[in-house]
């Protein structure tokens, strides 16, 4: 009987390695570099949630609650960051992720991962739209939101109907202003705190009044009512880091994916790690969560913590300039939502969960109708300006945040079962083009965390009970299950067995390299990982 690791797996000989072809007339085009891939994964991830929606999460849990439950969740986006660099690595393709579910796991898991995960980028294309009319009446109230909703929607539709390399370009700029604003906060707050602005020296006095950690809900100061404060900003927290996994959507159309996926998919996470918790820490030293600007719920530029910080050191400027950022933070955001929503369409059709013609793209790589279908689903932001535009507004901001942690899932999952199906095919993962360590306990990790939050998210429709925020915390996890059930039901999809799995189709052809398996070497790829 032969060996079915010899016979199956696409890695073991040299004979098996296809050199790479001349690229077809049409097609997604290979050419996104390693700069680019960092910068589209932090573009969509510093936006709104950071620079405005921050505040709710520090008024609700405190400095040190807000802090800790930031660093608690990049601790599971650490895990989903790895379970995504072996796969992205080895089989780089359009939609990555949602695609690996449906080939690893099960059709209808990548059916109902994929629609809900392209609906939230699609809907966060609109509130990113709708914050960018939010800022400008900054400056001028009079005006009409939906001026500035047409005026920024037409140019950035626009700039995703150009070649790949163009919008990469263009990302890499846009967010590199969004890395050094957040930067230049950071020397902005250690200024302030050491006695610069007209409070003076504040060190953390506002971790001793009003306190580290703000009591939430309960009626009472107690450690209960604070951990309450802590479980509800981890819901915020995953929609701010919600896109750092993006970076494997363009896993399809980096130049050499063997080399610019693991180190993109590092510097990203430490890139929006580092920045995130360094601007919660920065923001819990200037503002106290019991500022009026912070608990009045607003979601316009006022209610940033960083405007705040900046009027309470007495800094008339800064504020101004700061908005001028948030305009740009929210405009390469909703680039950014364009990109992706409209590549995860390419996945979808590519694995028939979507229209076929979808993976049509131009002579020039640009899948032109699925950036039209994802762009048009920005003009939702009009709705805005309607009376009862705000209760929708509500349930679309739900299933953004909610499927982030939903997805997050998903890529453990499929993980785990990737591995399963190189066990069974008698891949060794030494044999990877890259090899994340820590597995599969962080994918186990990660897993199990992901899922309690995203099932007890809503616990505040419970304290008291409220039947309509039940339905609107949970109206994502419905969706995604009425999504897998229709899915099973119609196409009787089975789960994949691990050796039929397809661990060849759309895998970079290119000699992989062996990694050598001793302590100095382990050590060494610790080192390099985490530099």
């Amino acid at each position: 009987m032969e060996d079915i690791g010899e016979k199956s797996s696409p890695a073991n000989s040299t004979s098996d390695v296809e050199k790479q072809g001349p690229p077809p007339a049409e097609g997604l085009k290979r050419n996104l570099k390693s700069r680019h891939l960092q910068l589209i994964a932090i573009g969509g991830t510093i936006g709104t949630g950071i620079f405005i929606a921050s505040g709710s999460s520090l008024s609700r849990a405190g400095p040190a609650g807000a802090l800790i439950a930031y660093a608690f969740v990049g601790s599971l986006v650490f895990s989903v960051m790895l379970s995504l660099s072996e796969m992205a690595t080895y089989i780089p393709i359009a939609g990555a992720f949602t695609r690996y579910a449906a080939r690893f796991v099960d059709p209808s898991l990548g059916f109902s991962m994929g629609w809900i995960y392209w609906f939230s980028w699609a809907i966060t294309l609109a509130l990113e739209l709708t914050a960018s009319g939010l800022i400008v009446q900054y400056w001028n109230t009079s005006l009409s939101i939906g001026i500035f909703i047409a005026a920024f929607w037409a140019p950035i539709t626009l700039i995703n109907f150009l070649p790949v390399h163009f919008y990469g370009e263009f990302e890499f700029w846009f967010s590199s202003i969004k890395v050094v604003a957040l930067f230049g906060f950071a020397i902005f707050a250690i200024c302030i705190d050491a006695g610069v602005g007209k409070e003076g020296y504040l060190g953390f006095k506002y971790w001793n009044h009003p306190g580290a950690f703000a009591p939430y809900l309960l009626d009472s100061t107690g450690a209960k009512a604070k951990f309450v404060g802590f479980w509800a900003v981890l819901i915020q927290a995953g929609f701010a880091y919600q896109g750092t996994e993006l970076v494997g959507i363009g896993a399809g159309e980096s130049t050499n994916p063997r080399k610019t996926m693991p180190a993109a998919i590092r510097k990203t996470f430490w890139t929006v790690f580092s920045l995130f918790v360094l601007t919660i820490f920065f923001i819990g030293l200037l503002v106290p969560y019991d500022n009026d600007s912070l608990i009045t719920g607003n979601t316009d530029a006022a209610a940033s913590p960083l405007v705040i910080a900046a009027n309470l050191a007495g800094v008339s400027v800064l504020p101004g300039l700061i908005n001028v950022v948030l305009l740009t933070v929210v405009l390469s955001a909703a680039n950014s939502n364009i990109y992706t929503g409209s590549r995860i369409l390419v996945g979808l059709a590519e694995e028939n969960c979507a229209p076929s013609f979808f993976q049509k793209t131009s002579t020039r790589g640009v899948p032109y109708y699925a950036v039209s279908f994802t762009a048009a689903f920005g003009l939702l932001a009009f709705m805005n300006l309607s009376d009862n535009g705000g209760k929708v507004f509500n349930w679309f901001l739900n299933i953004i945040s909610v499927a982030g942690f939903i997805a997050w899932s998903c890529i453990n999952i499929c993980h785990l079962y990737f591995m399963r199906a190189l066990k069974a095919h008698g891949v060794s993962r030494d044999t990877l083009p890259y090899k994340a360590m820590w597995q599969p306990y962080l994918a186990w990790y990660g897993l199990v965390f992901c899922v309690i939050i995203t099932l007890t998210q809503g616990f505040t429709a419970f304290i008291p009970w409220d039947t309509t925020n039940f339905f609107i915390a949970y109206v994502s996890l419905i969706l995604f299950v009425v999504l897998y059930i229709g899915h099973k039901v119609v196409t009787r999809s089975r789960f994949i067995d691990p050796l039929t799995a397809d661990l060849d189709s759309g895998r970079f052809r290119e000699e992989t390299d062996v990694w050598e398996d001793s302590p100095r070497s382990r050590w060494k790829r610790v080192i390099d990982y985490i530099f």
